[in-house]
């Protein structure tokens, strides 16, 4: 609809129009009837030169005189004559729905689509007769790809015009003329299989970018060890004796317990260790509220993308592609000055496919459904083959719209290039035609014809729009990962544990086997079997070993030292000894000595005191002091 300024200056014009009819000398303005040459004085001067570069024309721009107009007019009339009655041949391509043909049971051929529909329109304002003709390839053609292509029957004058939407390459120029009139700028888009998660990312690590993880990652690993220098570097500094220096595993652990929200046991009483443990808090606050914030946002609100929207995305993903033999995509690419042209090395590598198969819905299913190409082709093929193929998917589901799309489409084009029609060269039915083809592009027709059999509404469009969306397995895997990763860390540690106590053990029973412990008064050393070793520490956790904590445990004291070393005697000093005995590891058969008086240990003299040498359980030596005033201290340690 024309706008309120379009109006004005259109009625601006029309006012003009007469006055300049009346400026003029009368015999300039009238035309015979029958086309004849006017008459026309000869002191008329030519358009002003200057006049014409102050409306926008360079000095390049050949001016049109009067006479030229004049004689343009006649030769348009008669080529209007010559034309009349005519049989033209005209060239196609199986290019659905801009051009394909259809061969009836005569053998006559006849050509359809947005094309022809613009050929018959000329048919009927210059009354013209036409015969359809296809090249045997069905190929655009170029330099290298010259036999059975379009371009080869209308260089050799087979035909009088090739009636197809072809792209303006460069290497075509000089076989063809193309027409004046662009009718249309063409798109050509990817096409590709639906993913079932977006490329921006889903589940767990959606919210943040992954060198933003990287740089957490580093800061968990790194602020621990910080902390600690820090402390250590300020002490030293200060010399201040209340503030303990904190060891290196208590930083890493608050750290990674901040990052949980578990807080610390630490608490710190400089200030600067302070402010150290305030600043990684507020950093893990902020840090965890953005993360929240977003992972909501992306489970519910994220906008959905795809994986390949722009031809950079193909090259550097190195992603198969198909498109049309003999098509503006093949030649954009194998042409040299081209802007597809980096993506030649693709079609060395086979990363590129060239159909010759017309059918566009064999190959969206063969190659895009079966084997996860992507589909290059014309923004027009494109719409009416993804509507017709949601046509036949809605028979199969109604309301799922996951079956009714499978497919999604680009934005970005993959390709965009001028298409007209093209005559041979030094024809000069694009004066006739041209002028017409205009008028239809400035209409909006051409591009209504494009688009008439497709529903206003956008068919299968990138994000279909779902507000109802359940969580799925993989949001959720990177929490399975972590709890793998978790339980096979520990399982790895608690095998090292083992390792290393058995290697402890060993290590500690060929030691004190030197000094007679753990043998039997005849000199030989009892081994139990590895099984029984291995029952024997597990089962030792249960009971509480001498030189470890007994703050707020049950444990057996030991008894009077009288009993232990003099021998007591009667019933209450033997049950003592032997609840003693079994305390310290006596009852399971392990600790023997060689000593009778001393009941299963060893009496050493060691830093000029005295001292019984138990084995406990776990291999460990336990020293027990016989000096009276050690012995009192020992027996107070566990009776008080």
């Amino acid at each position: 609809m024309a706008t309120g300024i379009e109006l004005l200056v259109a009625a601006a014009l029309c006012a003009a129009c007469p006055a300049l009819n009346e400026s003029l000398p009368a015999n300039l303005i009238q035309l015979s009837e029958d086309g004849s040459s006017m008459s026309m004085p000869t002191e008329m001067p030519p358009l002003d030169v200057e006049a014409a570069n102050d409306v926008g024309l360079d000095n390049d721009t050949p001016v049109e005189t009067l006479e030229t107009i004049i004689n343009k007019k006649k030769k348009l009339r008669e080529m209007r004559d010559w034309i009349k009655g005519k049989h033209l041949r005209i060239a196609t391509l199986e290019d659905y729905p801009l051009s394909y043909t259809e061969l009836l049971e005569n053998g006559t051929r006849i050509g359809h689509g947005v094309s022809f529909q613009i050929i018959d329109f000329l048919k009927e304002k210059f009354s013209f007769t036409y015969e359809v003709f296809v090249p045997q390839d069905n190929i655009i053609g170029s330099p290298v790809d010259f036999d059975r292509s379009l371009i080869e029957m209308v260089n050799s004058s087979l035909v009088d015009l090739a009636a197809a939407f072809i792209p303006s390459l460069s290497d075509q120029r000089t076989f063809v003329y193309y027409s004046t009139t662009t009718l249309d700028e063409g798109e050509w888009i990817m096409v590709m299989q639906r993913p079932r998660e977006s490329a921006s990312g889903s589940g767990l690590l959606a919210p943040f970018e992954f060198w933003v993880w990287i740089l957490i990652l580093v800061s968990l690993l790194a602020v621990g060890p910080i902390i600690y220098v820090l402390i250590i570097l300020r002490n030293r500094l200060t010399g201040d004796a209340v503030q303990h220096p904190y060891s290196l595993g208590h930083c890493a652990w608050f750290v990674y317990g901040a990052l949980m929200k578990q807080g610390s046991t630490l608490s710190p009483i400089a200030d600067s260790t302070r402010l150290l443990f305030a600043t990684w808090w507020i950093f893990i606050t902020i840090l965890t509220s953005f993360y929240t914030a977003n992972l909501t946002a992306f489970l519910t609100l994220s906008k959905f993308t795809l994986p390949y929207n722009t031809v950079n995305d193909i090259l550097v993903k190195n992603k198969h592609f198909v498109s049309m033999r003999g098509g503006g995509v093949e030649y954009a690419i194998r042409t040299t000055n081209e802007s597809l042209s980096m993506l030649n090395r693709m079609i060395q590598n086979n990363y590129a496919v060239f159909s010759e198969e017309t059918n566009d819905t064999y190959n969206l299913q063969n190659y895009v459904e079966r084997n996860g190409y992507v589909f290059v082709r014309d923004r027009p093929a494109i719409n009416i083959m993804l509507y017709q193929d949601y046509l036949y998917r809605k028979t199969i589901s109604y309301s799922d719209e996951k079956i009714h799309c499978p497919f999604a489409m680009a934005r970005e084009p993959f390709l965009k290039k001028k298409r007209t029609f093209a005559y041979p060269i030094g024809s000069n039915l694009s004066q006739l035609f041209d002028p017409e083809l205009l008028n239809l592009v400035e209409s909006g027709i051409v591009k209504h014809l494009s688009a008439k059999d497709l529903p206003s509404a956008e068919i299968c469009p990138q994000d279909l729009g779902g507000t109802e969306r359940q969580l799925r397995n993989g949001d959720l895997m990177m929490t399975y990962y972590i709890m793998l990763a978790g339980f096979a860390t520990s399982l790895a540690v608690f095998s090292t544990e083992l390792i290393f106590r058995y290697v402890n053990s060993r290590h500690e029973a060929n030691k004190w086997a030197r000094h007679g412990i753990g043998r039997t008064p005849n000199g030989q050393s009892i081994k139990p079997s590895r099984w029984l070793r291995g029952w024997q520490r597990l089962d030792s956790g249960q009971k509480q070993l001498l030189g470890t904590s007994t703050q707020g445990q049950n444990v057996t004291p030991p008894p009077p030292y009288q009993s232990i070393f003099n021998g007591g005697h009667g019933a209450v000093a033997a049950d003592a000894r032997h609840r003693w005995r079994r305390a310290v590891g006596q009852g399971n058969g392990v600790l023997l000595g060689n000593d009778p008086s001393t009941d299963g240990g060893v009496r050493r003299l060691i830093n000029g005191r005295d001292y019984i040498v138990f084995r406990n359980p776990d291999g460990q030596s336990q020293l027990v002091p016989v000096r009276s005033p050690s012995a009192a201290l020992f027996q107070y340690t566990y009776t008080e």
